[in-house]
Parts: C-alpha cells; sequence; structure tokens
C-alpha cells in the first residue's frame, strides 16, 4: 500500500494544490487507516469498505482523538476512495455514500478499559440486586448482547463456554462468555436466584418479585452505577455492547468474528461469516477480549 500512497500524496499536491501541512497531515491520516486495515485482515485496497472506515474512526474517537481530528481523517479517507477510484483501484467509491452526520450516528460512544472497570465494580454483589446486575453488565460487555437478547436469556441459555442467544430474526447464535462473567452469573445463580422456582420460571434475569426484566428496567440500571462511576458519557446497554466491539477490535481481534458474535448480517458478506467455527470464535474471544486479558 506504500506505493498507492505516494500515488494519492503526489495527486492532492499536484493537482489539488494541498499545502505542506495538509499533505503532512492526510499522510499520517491515510498511513493510520493502512495500518489499520494490514492488522484487521484487510492488506489490500480492494479490501476497503464503510465497516472497516467507521470501525478505523470509532477507534478513533474512543482513544480519545478530537472530533476535529476524527472529522479530518473521515474527509481524507473520502478523498482517498475518490482517487481509488479514479486509478481504477478500486471498481467503486466505497465511501460516496458515507456521509458525515450519518457517520456520527454510526459511531457511538464506547467506554475506556478503566471505565468499564469502575462500572462493573458498582453493585454490591453480596445483595440481591447487586449479585444480579454485576452479572448483567458482565455480560453485556463479555458477549456483546443487545438488551433484548440479555432479557430474554433463560437459565438454560448459559454454559461452561457459550451463551445461546436469540437474535433479530429469531436467529440463534452462540456467543462466548469469559471466566468473570459467569463467575458474577454463578455466584448469582447460586446465592439470589435460587429462591425462585426454576420450572415456573425460567427467565435468568428477575426483578425482587420474580418477574423478567425488561429494556427500562436495565437502561436505568447502568444510568444509575454509570452515575456512581463518575462517568459522565451518554451510557446506555448499546454502549456496552460498542465497547465490546471496540475493545475486541482495539485488542486484535479480526473484524469478522465480531461481525459474528454480534449477530450482525453483513450486506455483502454474509456467507463468510456463518462458516467460522465455535472453536474460532472462543480463541479469538480469550484471546482479545480485555476482560480476559490487557484489562484485568
Amino acid at each position: 500500500m506504500d506505493t498507492i500512497l505516494d500515488d494519492f500524496l503526489s495527486y492532492i499536491a499536484s493537482e489539488k494544490g494541498a499545502a505542506p501541512n495538509t499533505i503532512e497531515a492526510y499522510q499520517r491520516d491515510i498511513a493510520a487507516f493502512f495500518d489499520f486495515l494490514k492488522r484487521h485482515g484487510a492488506a489490500q485496497v480492494a479490501f476497503i469498505n464503510q465497516d472497516n472506515i467507521i470501525a478505523f474512526l470509532a477507534q478513533k474517537k474512543a482513544a480519545g482523538y478530537a472530533t476535529a481530528s476524527v472529522s479530518r481523517a473521515c474527509i481524507v479517507i473520502k478523498v482517498l476512495c475518490r482517487f481509488l477510484k479514479r486509478e481504477g483501484y478500486t471498481e467503486s467509491n466505497v465511501a460516496q455514500r458515507l456521509e458525515t452526520p450519518k457517520l456520527w450516528q454510526l459511531i457511538p460512544d464506547v467506554v475506556s478499559c478503566e471505565e468499564m472497570e469502575r462500572l462493573l465494580l458498582q453493585p454490591d454483589v453480596n445483595t440481591s440486586t447487586g449479585a444480579r446486575d454485576r452479572a448483567i453488565l458482565e455480560i453485556l460487555y463479555a458477549s456483546g448482547l443487545r438488551v433484548s437478547e440479555l432479557c430474554g436469556l433463560s437459565i438454560y441459555d448459559i454454559d461452561d463456554a457459550f451463551v445461546k442467544v436469540l437474535g433479530k430474526g429469531r436467529k440463534e447464535r452462540l456467543v462466548p462468555i469469559g471466566k468473570k462473567a459467569l463467575a458474577a452469573v454463578d455466584h448469582y445463580l447460586t446465592l439470589y436466584r435460587s429462591q425462585w422456582d426454576s420450572e415456573r420460571q425460567t427467565k435468568l434475569f428477575l426483578t425482587k418479585s420474580g418477574k423478567s426484566i425488561d429494556r427500562i428496567m436495565t437502561w436505568r440500571m447502568i444510568k444509575r452505577y454509570a452515575k456512581q462511576a463518575g462517568i459522565s458519557k451518554q451510557i446506555s446497554p448499546h454502549t456496552l455492547r460498542h465497547s465490546f466491539a471496540t475493545h475486541l477490535l482495539d485488542n486484535g481481534a479480526d473484524l469478522r468474528i465480531i461481525q459474528e458474535m454480534l449477530g450482525h448480517a453483513s450486506i455483502s458478506s454474509t456467507d463468510r461469516y456463518t462458516h467460522i467455527s465455535r472453536t474460532h470464535l472462543q480463541e479469538a474471544f480469550q484471546a482479545a477480549h480485555p476482560r480476559q486479558s490487557s484489562c484485568q
């Protein structure tokens, strides 16, 4: 990709009349983007798509870069994609419909590893509610579930390695679950969930009255603990899902594996995600998820 970068810089210098400072900034942004692509299995410009553009910009946002810096990187990549199409490196301009206002909706807030640790420590696990809430937070972050998927879990959906999830379109998938999340669930089940008849009520997470928790309860619970933890970002169950994906990506997990774990259907390449084995999923999860590695 070095040759393409040189060609692109020559193009913006000669045909666009870019100033030296602008060219230097473009070089840093594109070099960082190309390095990101290489680290995540897309070593050719033909592999550039909206998904990995968004993932790259989301990573910069999560790393604390200013909005102006992320916006500039977005503009640079859009110029690059036009150049690649014009010069015949790619068949289409993949960034053509990726407008900035839409992009900011696609790039959510994520919490840092340190913020996530603070959030997880807020529930008092010596109480029934706290034990339940800690297990909920651990699962949302460890497995990237949607809040509706979490609320629908039964006591039979978790084993020693996987969570069985019923996702959108009633599609079932298996998602790895980490040891810390599993320990939190076991603590909740053993000490508190056992007071409810598992034959009559099979839902995993229950209120004090024995009813299944719902989305609003979960949302309010996370907001409350985030405030206690001193996290000022707008946070929701979906924030934990996005943080799960971003932190995996930051730690080297393949974007396709993350997509499989999230239950996302790829617009153009759905088939290649359906052939990932359970073993590959679990190995990637254990190696890359910060609750299993760098953020312990």
